[in-house]
Order: C-alpha cells, then sequence, then structure tokens
C-alpha cells in the first residue's frame, strides 16, 4: 500500500471522513460555493482547505465576520448540505484509505471523528457501502470543542473502549493531524487531492 503506517501496533483505527476517507473535498467545495453566492460570499479555496475539518456552523459564522455579512447560519449550513447530497453520485473513495479500511476490517476497531453532521457522514459511507464497517461515528453534533482541540478523538476511543495512546488516526488536514496530536494519538497524513 502506498500510504504508509507509522511502526508499532495499533488496536483502533479512528478515520476522519471527508478528505480522507471520501474523497469529498472538491465536491464539499463546489456545494459551499452555490451556497454562499446567494449571498455574494466568496470562499478562496485555499482557505476552505486550511479549514478542513471545522464545523459548518462555526465557517459560516467565521466568513460573516470576515465579510460583514449576516447570512442565516442555519440556512446556509442547510443549503450546502442539500447541495452536498445532491453530488454523492459523484463520490469516490480514497483508494489508499480504502486499502486499509479493506485490509484491517475485523481485525481492529474502526470509528468516524468528523466535523461534518451526522447525516453528511452517513450518507457519504453509505454512497459508497462502507457505513457497516464503522463501530462508531463521533460527528459534529457529538462535542463541543472542534479540531485542534483532541476533545473529538478522546470520545471516539472512549466509545471504542480503547487507549487514545493504541489509536492510529488516518487525516488529510492540520486541524485534524493537531488533533489527534493532542489526544496523544499516532497519526496517518492523507495527501489532499491537489497533492495526490
Amino acid at each position: 500500500m502506498s500510504l504508509p503506517l507509522p511502526s508499532g501496533e495499533f488496536a483502533a483505527y479512528l478515520f476522519d471522513c471527508d478528505g480522507t476517507i471520501v474523497d469529498s473535498m472538491p465536491l464539499h467545495y463546489v456545494a459551499w460555493q452555490r451556497a454562499l453566492d446567494e449571498w455574494g460570499c466568496e470562499f478562496p479555496e485555499d482557505l476552505f482547505y486550511a479549514w478542513g475539518g471545522r464545523p459548518t456552523a462555526d465557517i459560516v459564522v467565521s466568513l460573516n465576520e470576515q465579510h460583514g455579512l449576516a447570512m442565516p447560519v442555519a440556512t446556509v449550513v442547510e443549503r450546502r448540505e442539500s447541495y452536498y447530497q445532491e453530488s454523492l453520485p459523484q463520490l469516490a473513495a480514497v483508494p489508499d484509505v480504502l486499502a486499509h479500511i479493506h485490509d484491517a476490517h475485523r481485525r481492529v476497531p474502526f470509528a468516524v471523528v468528523s466535523g461534518s453532521t451526522r447525516a453528511s457522514v452517513t450518507a457519504s459511507l453509505d454512497a459508497l457501502g462502507l457505513l457497516d464497517r464503522f463501530d462508531v461515528l463521533v460527528c459534529a453534533d457529538d462535542y463541543t470543542r472542534a479540531k485542534p482541540d483532541p476533545e473529538a478523538y478522546l470520545l471516539a476511543a472512549q466509545h471504542l473502549g480503547v487507549p487514545p495512546g493504541a489509536c492510529l488516526v488516518f487525516e488529510d488536514t492540520d486541524l485534524g493531524i493537531q488533533s489527534a496530536t493532542a489526544a496523544g494519538m499516532a497519526s496517518v497524513r492523507v495527501p489532499q487531492p491537489r497533492s495526490r
């Protein structure tokens, strides 16, 4: 496999979803553009990738602050999600990560730890026939402090009954890697679409 893992034995694999398991970031970016266009709000692609792993509501709040706008947070989040759901037939898995999922399935428990909503994560994994591979889903509504805070990864380890130091995290963003490190977990950096 072309995505090497750190040495050692791990008792659980924890995966970010968007950009890690599913090659969804380009589709999410298009959904963001469509939703934000309704309010004339710009969201540069570099910033979109830099903010990867942040809950969608937090992103809307930050964009409002940056641009002096008053976009209704719940409405923008709902529209963005709707546009993303429309794009699901185009969704594909990240091949190197999928290979590790197939290789380790049933040997170690898996969790998804995502800044996306449970509906979005479930829809993405279901579209690829992968939902049943994951023992635990920790999504945006399940924790209060977003990545890079370690809360979400620590919660996943707790649900799996595995000590944090025995978990291996698969992540595609700086915020996610920082979150895993703060949780005391080893991590694997998944290249983003533009650098694969």
